[in-house]
């Protein structure tokens, strides 16, 4: 009994709508994200890799070669441990550079448009046989259970309906760089269907041929040479070659890229995978001998690829027969359309776009869209040509499935350059990659072509290096790989990379960018959209615009030089989702000019650090520790009270720290990227003149929400040393501090202030006194002169009475003026030229108020003439400080003295009393604030450190010489007058 054909195509089609519908509810969101995006049902995708060769062809192949059959299924183990080498990096770069396919990926690393038209060729050149052994896998598995279908209609009759829900499948969005969510889970159920086929096939032959596992036990023991026909092929035989190219399978065959890379969830998945797929694979393999030994056992005829229909439907289980059938349909037709969406995105974007079809009139995402699906029934249809001009020449199923294999295995030595050997250029890679494929087109292509085995030079040849003449894959594998890698080589190192070459080099190395990226010629947004137009056309040039500015999060009105290059970076990736890598790049270079001249290359590299560093925060050791430090710093930075402000070499803002966001009210992403001559007033004319200007520290006003505010500037150049003795350092940036003194300032004053009233206070009752000489004087004067009646002596005694008074007057007027604060409004009075000798003896009269000053005498020594630049109230509170301490510290009958002398370009002023001096642990403490050695009441302890304070901001210093016993001598140094004339 066998089944009808038309139970299998109703049963066909019933499963393939099956497919359509669950792809259907995942991209309607009917199916939950945390399905869809769990990371087992992207393990199960990976299953894509086990397609009707493995699930028919195992069997047929372990009855020829035995257990070798395994290593198709170790390899892709081994792949796995790999991930973090090469699965994580590659996806990572698909990721950021929207490379949707392995053409992409090699034209982004080796540029030109011949890299990406030669992967291209390549990969379906070794496709073609692949999509034919899919045809004939499901024209003879159904020509198994129904012998009389017609085999040309059963192939048509697939390769319609595979076009038809490749299309439906992943040819419905405008571009392939959406993830297909649908896709993704209906290629995880067939991967689960295929697999729970193959077991329950396996499980139903242990049970129902061989009446249990004791049964088949049994019959191993009576059949020895059954395991004896598995065990010795895989003695005889070297499983390396199968091994490495069916490891390279796994990640590089375009189902597999495509699959792993371009339908990755966003959630990192491959963690789960490294156990989930080849535990996949696992289940499928152990099957295989069981179905194989069961067809012994029946002593089915003909080769042993389909024993795993054959087997159930000779004990007439036509259910499970069906249900092998239908795991067969879904290894076939997941392999086609997963390759073909793979491949045909792949065509487009380096077959026929570089033939002028992006630039032709009209809607480009819809002539895009259009072209994918006529490509996919493009190449369904020539894999059904290669399957009718092989006809029945193949051996089986594998033979197909490893000359693919070993054809993609060509790509090994180009993707190591393109991960780890930044030397690797594009001339060594197309040439290798050619030197590999007339191998593999010789030596496998050829024969199987022309029905013969390996030519007889190449027999003799893999004879003599100890291959086996039989088992053509090792020596083919060995010999193209090694001619391959050694073209790939040798020519890699004996030519020059371009700079284009040597950049890609660094990012799919993961190194530090360029410094010579340079800054777009467009200022805005809007001018992007205006020069992509004529390229993309309006409508296009709008949404990639939009679409690139909504990723990086920027708004229309963005200005700054550094975001807008990364405005053009992202929309040349993004078109590469959409053109490919080698079109974007010529688009976007066509319409969106760089000016190589300014380099922002400082801020990007940053930038590039910490997403690094980023990444690498899970990770540990000297990374690890690298993170922590930055972290550190970092927070140093922002939490430091200083503005803080880092630039680049042409002045750009790399850092701008939170102290200086609260001063400047600009937030560190509206400011960073941009130049200082770009930021708002009063900031970019204030930072960028200080930025170029000779000085390293300036004070300067400015007015800031409208109030005006005193602020200190530093600056410190950043420089790094060249390669080579004979050139200098050359700067590398800037780093500017703004300190805001206005608060400062203020306290200076109010403090100032208080000690000024507090020496007023103390010489109060001096004044008292001076004040009550000439009071009696003029009282008594004015008592008399009501008696006086002559003329002269009335004259005599009104001009004693108006001495009085004036002694009186300026007595009062001293006082004031002192205890004057010196500062207006916030304020500072200008310095001016200040005559020394009447500013000492100002001090000294004033000092001498005080009530101990009768018995202390004050002398100045100043000559006549002596001048300095200066703050004259500030400098004579500098003087009434000093001179009050001293007559303070001396004895009874004492004798202060006042030495002013030049030197140089100062002028030096020594205070000297005979006091009894300071001892040695307090000679610092003294110029502490609030501390004092007097009496409590006597003094506030703020003159030492006001006198100290005043004297720094006039350039000066403030020294202290004192032997206890013997006096103390205060030295105060100025710059003299015409030293500093010129800065006036």
């Amino acid at each position: 009994m066998t089944l009808e054909l038309g139970t299998l195509v109703v049963a066909a089609l019933a499963y393939l709508l099956l497919l359509f519908l669950i792809a259907y509810a995942a991209e309607r969101g009917l199916i939950p994200s945390r399905i869809t995006q769990h990371p087992l049902a992207y393990a199960l995708a990976l299953g894509v890799y086990a397609t009707s060769w493995s699930y028919f062809g195992s069997v047929g192949y372990a009855g020829q070669y035995g257990f070798r059959y395994l290593a198709i299924y170790l390899g892709a183990t081994l792949s796995c441990l790999l991930v973090p080498v090469l699965w994580r990096p590659l996806l990572k770069l698909t990721r950021e550079l929207q490379l949707t396919s392995l053409a992409d990926l090699f034209a982004f690393r080796y540029p030109g448009q011949a890299t990406g038209t030669a992967v291209t060729l390549a990969l379906l050149a070794g496709t073609l046989p692949y999509l034919a052994l899919q045809v004939r896998a499901v024209v003879e598995s159904a020509r198994v259970l129904s012998p009389s279908a017609s085999a040309s209609l059963l192939g048509i009759g697939f390769c319609v309906t595979t076009i038809v829900f490749s299309v439906l499948f992943g040819a419905r969005y405008v571009t392939p760089r959406e993830r297909h969510e649908g896709l993704a889970l209906a290629i995880a159920f067939e991967s689960l269907v295929k697999g729970v086929a193959l077991v329950l096939v396996g499980a139903w032959a242990v049970a129902s041929v061989f009446g249990g596992p004791g049964g088949l036990q049994a019959w191993l023991d009576a059949h020895p040479e059954a395991l004896h026909a598995m065990q010795e092929p895989a003695r005889e035989a070297s499983w390396t070659p199968l091994l490495v190219i069916s490891c390279a399978a796994a990640f590089l065959i375009p189902r597999q890229y495509h699959v792993a890379f371009t339908e990755s969830p966003e959630r990192d998945a491959l963690s789960t995978a490294t156990w989930a797929f080849p535990l996949l694979l696992l289940l499928m393999n152990v099957a295989v001998p069981l179905v194989l030994w069961a067809g012994v056992a029946l002593g089915l005829p003909g080769p042993a690829d389909f024993h795993v229909l054959a087997v159930p439907a000779a004990r007439g289980a036509y259910a499970l027969a069906l249900l092998a059938f239908l795991g067969g349909i879904s290894a076939s037709s997941a392999m086609v359309i997963v390759t073909t969406l793979a491949m045909a995105p792949m065509c487009l974007t380096h077959l026929v776009l570089p033939l002028g079809y992006a630039r032709a009139p009209g809607n480009l995402y819809r002539r895009l869209l259009w072209a994918r699906r006529v490509l996919i029934a493009a190449i369904i249809l020539a894999g059904y040509g290669f399957y009718l001009l092989l006809d029945k020449r193949a051996a089986g199923l594998v033979d197909l499935g490893l000359i693919s294999f070993v054809g993609v295995a060509q790509f090994i030595p180009g993707l190591l350059g393109l991960l780890f050997w930044p030397r690797a250029t594009r001339t060594g890679f197309l040439s290798g990659l050619a030197a590999g494929t007339a191998v593999w087109a010789v030596l496998l292509m050829r024969p199987l072509w022309l029905g013969n085995g390996l030519p007889p030079q190449a027999a003799a040849l893999a004879t003599l290096l100890g291959f086996s003449a039989v088992d053509p894959w090792s020596f083919v594998t060995f010999s193209s790989l090694t001619v391959n890698a050694l073209t790939f080589v040798g020519l890699s190192l004996a030519t020059r990379s371009s700079p284009e070459e040597a950049e890609a080099a660094r990012l799919c190395a993961r190194e530090t960018p360029s410094f010579s990226a340079g800054n777009v010629t467009a200022s805005s947004p809007d001018e992007f959209r205006r020069q992509l137009a004529p390229v993309l056309g309006p409508d296009a040039a709008t949404a990639e615009l939009e679409r690139a500015l909504g990723e990086l999060g920027l708004t229309a009105g963005e200005r700054r030089p550094s975001e807008l290059r990364r405005l053009r970076d992202q929309i040349e990736r993004n078109l590469s989702g959409l053109l490919g890598p080698v079109l974007a790049r010529l688009a976007v270079s066509e319409a969106l000019q760089v000016d190589p001249r300014a380099s922002t290359a400082l801020a990007e590299q940053l930038r590039f650090v910490e997403e690094r560093l980023r990444d690498a925060r899970g990770m540990k050791g000297p990374v690890r520790e690298l993170e922590a430090v930055r972290r550190y710093l970092q927070r140093i930075l922002e939490e430091l009270p200083l503005g803080a402000c880092a630039l680049g070499p042409d002045q750009d803002v790399v850092i701008w720290n939170a102290a200086l966001e609260r001063l400047s009210g600009l937030s560190s992403e509206e400011v960073r990227g941009q130049t200082l001559a770009r930021l708002p007033e009063p900031w970019g004319e204030l930072l960028s003149g200080f930025a170029s200007g000779p000085d390293a520290d300036a004070e300067t006003q400015v007015r800031l929400d409208g109030r005006e505010r005193i602020l200190r500037l530093h600056r410190s150049l950043a420089t790094l040393p060249e390669n080579t003795q004979e050139k200098p350092e050359r700067p590398e940036g800037a780093v500017l501090l703004v300190e805001d003194l206005t608060e400062r300032k203020a306290m200076d004053a109010r403090l100032a202030h208080q000690d000024r009233l507090a020496s007023v206070g103390r010489v109060a009752a001096g004044v008292a006194h001076e004040i009550g000489n000439p009071l009696t004087a003029i009282t008594s004067v004015a008592q008399n002169l009501r008696y006086e009646e002559d003329p002269a002596e009335i004259h005599e005694r009104v001009q004693l009475i108006l001495q009085q008074a004036r002694r009186i007057d300026a007595i009062v007027r001293a006082l004031v003026t002192f205890s004057h604060a010196g500062v207006t409004e916030g304020k500072s009075v200008p310095d001016i030229r200040v005559m020394l000798s009447p500013l000492l003896a100002e001090a000294a009269h004033l000092s001498r108020l005080g009530r101990k000053s009768a018995d202390v005498t004050c002398v100045s020594h100043c000559p006549e003439g002596l001048e300095v630049v200066g703050n004259p109230q500030r400098l004579e509170q500098v003087f009434v400080n000093l001179i009050t301490n001293a007559i303070d510290a001396s004895p009874q009958g004492g004798r202060v003295e006042l030495f002013a002398e030049e030197a140089g370009e100062q002028v030096l002023v020594r205070v000297v009393d005979q006091g009894h001096g300071i001892p040695p642990e307090l000679t610092q403490r003294i110029f502490e604030p609030f501390f004092t050695t007097k009496q409590p009441g006597e003094g506030t302890g703020l003159g030492l450190a006001l006198v100290s304070s005043i004297v720094q901001e006039h350039g000066g210093t403030l020294e202290v010489d004192s032997q206890p016993g013997a006096g103390t001598t205060f030295t105060v140094t100025l710059p003299k007058a015409m030293a500093r004339q010129s800065t006036l």
